[in-house]
């Protein structure tokens, strides 16, 4: 599977969230709604796939299972944010 697609949308940033980010995958699959973090030790950036919250609990909505498809969303989308947040 190959990352064929990454937006990144800016928002005013708030508790670390600088971004959303999406993506698509073969050109088969959108996945949405990824923030996009600055790291607290100021290195980069991390993402957090999208979940909702349902009484006390965090359910997942999606994320990759695989950890090479895993890695090469966080590098697209870490290499478009450095471009468009400019960090």
């Amino acid at each position: 599977m190959t990352v064929k697609k990454v937006e990144i949308i800016p928002i005013k940033p708030q508790e670390g969230l600088l971004a959303f980010a999406s993506v698509e995958i073969d050109d088969r699959i959108y996945i949405g709604s990824i923030g996009v973090h600055k790291r607290r030790d100021g290195s980069g950036f991390r993402i957090t796939f999208p979940t909702r919250k349902v009484g006390d609990h965090q359910l997942t909505i999606c994320h990759p299972t695989a950890p090479g498809l895993s890695k090469e969303i966080e590098s697209a989308i870490t290499s478009k944010a450095e471009e468009v947040l400019g960090l």
